[in-house]
């Protein structure tokens, strides 16, 4: 199965940034996430799961935008 993007993941504000949010398993910021599986660790529990459950990653998800705007407050 394959999807545009994987949001449903667990998050968490990170503590001193306004507006910015971490995956609560591999703690990677969710603007280095960009909506793909292997933004994520490749130990991180989300990612595992959903490499077990037969989704798949993005051929050309390293083409994806990545925006920092988050990383400054």
């Amino acid at each position: 199965m394959k999807k545009p993007y994987y949001i449903d993941y667990p998050q968490e504000h990170v503590e001193g940034h306004a507006h910015t949010y971490q995956c609560v398993y591999c703690k990677v910021v969710t603007t280095t996430i960009n909506g793909s599986i292997e933004g994520h660790l490749p130990s991180c529990e989300f990612r595992l799961k959903l490499e077990r459950d037969g989704f798949e990653k993005n051929a050309d998800s390293n083409s994806l935008p990545c925006s920092s705007s988050d990383e400054v407050d």
